[in-house]
């Protein structure tokens, strides 16, 4: 089983945060990956049925050939000089059992305030694997930029199951919703082609500093949330499953952040719960979600007003 963390800035976090990737890891080494028997029958049928001559089919654009292009209009984003290899080694759980996972990716950097870019490697847990700190998440990257690359990754990296975090920059520098969405379409139907039963998670854009002051930003961002709970009941099939996790009701950006935006402790917990909650409910994947109480190191002091490029008040009127 081989997870894909894909996501913008809450995915990769900045240097010294430790970010809910970080606590799903933690969460998938205390429980493995066990899976309870209906999907994989599923599976199984689907492949006895191939075997026949019967092929299952990728709902959406993948039907009648060819990619979508994104929507919107994307700045260059720089490529890094070096990635390390894209398929981690097995986790510690043996492989080939119940409880083996991967955790994949083309990338492993954090986001680095001062070099405006993700240079670090100064993970607040020097214990988080190398192999755990695979992902394609990028500060400042949304829907918009992750379409194009959904279906290189995928093939690359054999995944399996994304985990998804995209939305709000989106909305907040690139895209309206209308467009947001068709972009969402369009990375569903390249990750579907490089694989047709990759299964995916999706999570909604979250409470935000932006949206508790705009109200018209507000509206922007739950039009959007609708538009996606359609989009994955609609594109939802047996052979590549799709779930919208759903945010936490107790979701505080006063206190579960620590800028109006991006999750501090108690929010990476309850963001990371809301995949692993997911993932268990609808698949029997792992486990309820635990957070991990035990002392960790202290994360990065909060950034002054305005620095970096996102989504604090002082940056969002930059962004119209």
């Amino acid at each position: 089983m081989r997870f894909l963390f894909v996501g913008d800035s809450m995915t990769i976090g900045r240097a010294g945060d430790f970010t809910w990737r970080y606590r799903m890891w933690q969460h998938l080494e205390r429980l493995g990956c066990p899976e309870r028997t209906e999907h994989l029958e599923r599976v199984e049928s689907l492949e006895r049925l191939e075997h026949l001559g019967f092929e299952a089919t990728p709902a959406g654009d993948a039907q009648a050939g060819g990619l979508p292009a994104p929507v919107g209009h994307m700045p260059l984003v720089p490529t890094p000089a070096r990635h390390m290899p894209l398929v981690s080694p097995r986790s510690p759980h043996h492989p080939g059992s119940p409880g083996a996972y991967e955790i994949v990716g083309p990338r492993t950097t954090l986001y680095e305030p001062g070099d405006d870019a993700a240079t670090s490697h100064a993970y607040a847990d020097p214990g988080f694997p190398a192999a755990a700190r695979r992902h394609l998440a990028g500060w400042g990257e949304g829907w918009l930029h992750m379409a194009p690359l959904a279906g290189p990754v995928v093939a690359e990296t054999r995944a399996d199951i994304l985990l998804i975090s995209l939305g709000l920059i989106d909305l907040g520098w690139y895209t309206n919703s209308d467009q947001t969405i068709e972009n969402v379409h369009a990375f569903v139907t390249a990750a579907r082609a490089a694989n047709p039963r990759v299964r995916m998670v999706l999570l909604p854009v979250i409470p935000n500093i932006r949206a508790e002051a705009e109200a018209p930003f507000a509206a922007e961002c739950a039009r959007f949330n609708e538009l996606l709970a359609k989009a994955v009941a609609v594109l939802d099939t047996a052979a590549s499953p799709l779930l919208l996790a759903t945010i936490p009701e107790s979701y505080d950006i006063h206190t579960d952040t620590y800028d109006g935006t991006h999750p501090g402790p108690s929010g990476e917990h309850k963001l990371a719960a809301a995949f692993a909650d997911a993932l268990y409910r609808s698949w029997g994947i792992g486990g309820p979600y635990h957070p991990d109480l035990r002392q960790e190191p202290e994360q990065r002091p909060e950034p002054e007003p305005g620095q970096g490029p996102e989504l604090g008040l002082v940056g969002a009127a930059a962004a119209g």
